[in-house]
């Protein structure tokens, strides 16, 4: 059956536009090359990572979307979005392969007069390089001409209500004007305000650099937390008086370590690598190290070793009411607190069972006993179930990672 739109890749990207485009009216399917994931959200179940809730995902399907793993459908759509993941490889670079996978998938079946269009986080020039390879030489029909091609960063912030698809601006930049025009269509139908780049290379680029943005001044902030933590200075009371500036500073807070999928690119390719966010990225890898350095100092301090303590790690995923846990820091810190020979377990509302090693760790099922026999408690995630004053009266000792616990109520970071 034929529709306007194929989302290629169901995950954190993919799903939302597919939601705000049934919302919109639009015919959509989505196409994933895992058959588990697409028989899941055709039963209405919910994605792992909970970028969306199982009413959600059932308004989503009773508005008409449909979730396959039939390549065949891509030949019967106007509109093409490839949403695939582009995770860091070993040289930090992001990995091509889902999307030279999807363009494939798609070039094999394109028709003249679709339009093209690519939201995965890549490095400048994959729009004009490695996919408008892909596509033509797949399908025969040339880019500009027989088809429009285009690039949009993807601007999805799971579990914020207060940003939604249609009030976040959408940036797009196209092969050829026609091209952008072609985006510009499509994404109207979708968003408030749609805002054209020069090329797909800008476009690109805005991703780099509001991810970028992001993973600098989370390492500014963490580092300062390092330096007022040995000042005897209150950070977080610092952050509260420095955001009422109305100009020139916006409020970045520190944590045990940065999460999510926007991870940082601090090298392109053979191009110069970019200094500061790489001294960035080596800040905030460091994180999880300087809470294990707080662990062992707060248990020393109160007459105990870390070697056999007891140690609760509350909220292991990487946003607060989410179950997303990619690229969260909970694991380096769980791993490395049983090298110091630690006896580790955890709570988190979002995630029934946990392995680090290959091995499961014990969740607590009662939160305020656990916290209680615990020799020490490290507040991971802040999720809005916590009673941060409950736990800080309860728990032996607590590390509040997040700055989330009433001044004095616990160590913070």
């Amino acid at each position: 059956m034929p529709a306007d739109l194929a989302v290629i890749g169901l995950g954190h990207l993919g799903l939302p536009l597919a939601q705000a485009a049934v919302a919109a009216g639009i015919d959509t399917i989505g196409f994933d090359t895992d058959p588990r994931a697409v028989s899941e959200l055709a039963a209405g179940r919910p994605p792992v990572d909970g970028s969306l809730t199982a009413s959600e995902i059932r308004r989503m399907l009773s508005g008409g979307f449909r979730p396959t793993t039939n390549p065949a459908e891509l030949g019967r759509v106007r509109t093409a979005v490839i949403c695939a993941p582009t995770p860091l490889g070993a040289d930090r670079t992001p990995d091509l392969g889902a999307v030279a996978d999807a363009a494939r998938a798609l070039a094999a079946r394109l028709r003249p007069n679709t339009t093209v269009l690519l939201e995965s986080p890549v490095h400048p020039g994959t729009t004009e390089g490695l996919l408008r390879t892909l596509v033509e030489e797949g399908s025969g029909l040339r880019a500009g001409r027989d088809f429009h091609l285009a690039y949009s960063p993807g601007r999805v912030d799971p579990g914020n209500r207060g940003h939604a698809y249609a009030t976040t601006p959408k940036v797009i930049g196209g092969l050829t004007p026609a091209c952008t025009e072609s985006a510009a269509a499509f994404y109207g139908r979708l968003t408030d305000k749609v805002v054209r780049a020069r090329g797909p290379r800008e476009a690109e680029t805005v991703k780099l650099l509001e991810t970028n943005f992001r993973h600098v001044n989370i390492a500014l902030v963490n580092e300062m937390a390092v330096l007022c933590h040995d000042l005897g200075v209150d950070l977080w009371d610092v952050i509260r008086c420095a955001e009422t500036k109305p100009f020139g500073f916006q409020a970045f807070r520190p944590g045990p370590g940065v999460g999510g999928h926007g991870v940082p690119v601090d090298t392109i390719g053979a191009h110069r690598p970019l200094r500061l966010v790489e001294l960035a990225s080596q800040v905030n890898e460091r994180m999880p190290r300087y809470v294990i350095q707080r662990c062992a100092t707060l248990l020393n301090e109160h007459g105990k070793s870390a070697r056999g303590a007891r140690v609760l790690l509350l909220g292991i995923t990487y946003k607060p009411d989410l179950a997303d846990c990619e690229a969260s820091p909970a694991p380096e810190i769980a791993r490395r607190l049983m090298d110091l020979g630690a006896v580790v377990s955890y709570h988190d509302p979002y995630v029934a069972d946990w392995r680090v090693r290959d091995l499961p760790v014990p969740r607590a099922d009662s939160l305020y006993d656990a916290a209680a026999h615990a020799d020490l408690t490290v507040l991971l995630q802040h999720h809005r179930t916590y009673d941060l004053q409950g736990l800080a009266v309860k728990a032996q000792l607590l590390l509040d990672t997040r700055g989330a616990t009433p001044a004095g109520a616990a160590h913070r970071l």
